[in-house]
């Protein structure tokens, strides 16, 4: 099972969400798909559910998207935003809703 590091806040936009990765001090930027991703990374879904809620919720080929949440999984995971291990129930993320800039 995948969890959100620990060393990550993330404060959710109309555009998405923004990313602080505390210990190396990056910044990421998700759009709404990535977010709704991390979102269900942090509920515990695996990345078979996470797949086929993606696909159901923007109407996607589900052999495209599970390809996408694999990749979009992993790139997580290199840059130290995901980690192996049980979900992270303490933690609580920030919220705003002030516009951003997607990259």
């Amino acid at each position: 099972m995948l969890t959100i590091s620990r060393t990550v806040r993330r404060t959710e936009t109309q555009d998405g969400a923004l990313l602080l990765e505390i210990e190396q001090g990056q910044m990421f930027s998700l759009n709404p798909a990535g977010s709704k991703i991390l979102e269900l990374v942090g509920s515990g879904c695996n990345e078979h559910e996470i797949a086929t809620e993606v696909s159901a919720l923007y109407g996607a080929d589900i052999d495209v998207v599970r390809a996408d949440v694999r990749e979009f999984l992993e790139a997580l995971g290199r840059h130290g935003i995901l980690q192996p291990g049980e979900p992270n129930t303490g933690g609580k993320h920030e919220t705003s809703h002030g516009g951003s800039d997607q990259t």
